[in-house]
């Protein structure tokens, strides 16, 4: 089953320029299957840098003049290197190929941002255009039901078929969006061995992590506190290691998009918060799955959190595909007032308080301030969502 990715369209774009694709995403969100879907009558050749077959193919070539590379390769339009992270030497070689104005077009994959944005960036300077994949919008979810259709507005889709939403949203918070959760029937067993040492995969091979068990117990910690400001400092003493060691740590989590932080919004650092962060899941079930808890009641006691987490990693994963055009924050003041979310493009801010059922909310001093009202996003009309 393919599910309809919005990134579809931006791959197509990508494919009619010069430059080096490259296509970023955590392991799974379908980075390869996007590939091989829309360029399916395509003449494309695809290397996996984790198959040691595929490396040596591509690195018996390296050497040669780029035009005779390509020709030994078949003379494809489309060349791919999946996981290309795995492959210190991938961009300096490609950088070569695309130099040489070889006539293929290059698409770099990679699962984690370690390496691979770090050497496209110095390597591929000017030559390359990315495109991050996250897991599926909840949107493109809904997309793939069979009662589902393109000329629907959203009151309509409420008004008729707000019980088969109400149920794909309880999936979608407990089992999350990566395509394999969304179709398999063993989806714990699935987020389970994802959120193993899987997920963590690049961090643990390039043995950036002294400590694996320091860093499984990280993770514990911060699904128990999503939603919640992070003390660094708390989360040293915890687990015993260093605060540089817990900064580090959450930042190879960023890297390989397990987690994402959420920044404080302040204009006036005297009344408002500035310094503080939360941090989310990009994946409610991962977050799930690595405390084992898969109940799918809309009474469990964390709901309200993970309502939270979930409206504002679909944000994120929107903000992704527009290539980062907004910013996302939370907002407190030193007197107590809060708001959940903050968006900002441009000169433009949107406020959101985010709650699972659907209440009055304590106006905070935000509206007046910002002259921006503060709207509520509830359960009731998840298609609110950006």
């Amino acid at each position: 089953m393919f599910i309809k990715r919005k990134a579809e369209n931006i791959l197509l774009k990508m494919l009619h320029t010069s430059k080096i694709g490259i296509i970023v995403g955590a392991r799974q969100v379908g980075k390869t299957t996007l590939i091989q879907h829309v360029f399916k009558d395509e003449k494309v050749i695809f290397l996996n840098m984790d198959v040691e077959v595929d490396r040596q193919r591509f690195l018996s070539v390296s050497s040669l003049n780029p035009t005779h590379a390509i020709l030994l390769f078949g003379n494809p339009k489309i060349f791919v290197l999946d996981e290309a992270q795995r492959l210190p030497e991938a961009a300096r070689i490609i950088k070569g190929w695309y130099d040489a104005s070889t006539q293929v077009k290059i698409f770099l994959l990679g699962s984690s941002s370690l390496n691979l944005l770090n050497q496209a960036a110095e390597s591929l300077a000017g030559r390359n255009e990315k495109l991050f994949l996250p897991q599926l919008a909840f949107r493109e979810i809904l997309a793939a039901q069979e009662w589902y259709s393109d000329t629907f507005t959203d009151d309509h889709i409420l008004k008729y078929f707000s019980g088969q939403v109400h149920e794909i949203l309880m999936q979608s918070i407990v089992f999350g969006s990566y395509p394999e959760a969304i179709t398999t029937h063993e989806k714990e067993t699935f987020l389970i061995q994802l959120s193993s040492d899987y997920l963590l995969k690049d961090i643990l091979q390039i043995g950036l992590v002294k400590t694996p068990v320091s860093l499984h117990r990280l993770l514990m910690l911060l699904a128990h506190q999503i939603g919640s400001e992070v003390s660094v400092h708390e989360l040293s003493i915890a687990l015993g290691i260093s605060r540089q060691t817990v900064e580090r740590y959450i930042e190879l989590l960023e890297q390989t998009y397990v987690i994402f932080c959420l920044p404080a919004f302040s204009t006036n650092p005297r009344k408002e918060i500035s310094k503080s962060k939360k941090i989310y899941f990009w994946d409610t079930g991962v977050r799930n799955a690595i405390l084992k808890e898969f109940s799918q009641s809309p009474l469990r006691s964390d709901i309200g959190a993970l309502w939270e987490n979930w409206v504002i990693s679909e944000w994120a994963k929107d903000n992704l595909l527009r290539g980062g055009t907004r910013s996302l924050y939370f907002w407190r003041s030193r007197f107590g007032g809060e708001v959940d979310l903050i968006v900002k493009e441009g000169d433009a801010l949107s406020a959101y308080e985010i709650k699972w059922k659907k209440k009055t909310f304590k106006k905070t001093s935000f509206s007046k301030s910002y002259e921006t009202d503060v709207q509520l996003i509830e359960s009731g009309n998840p298609l609110m969502v950006y």
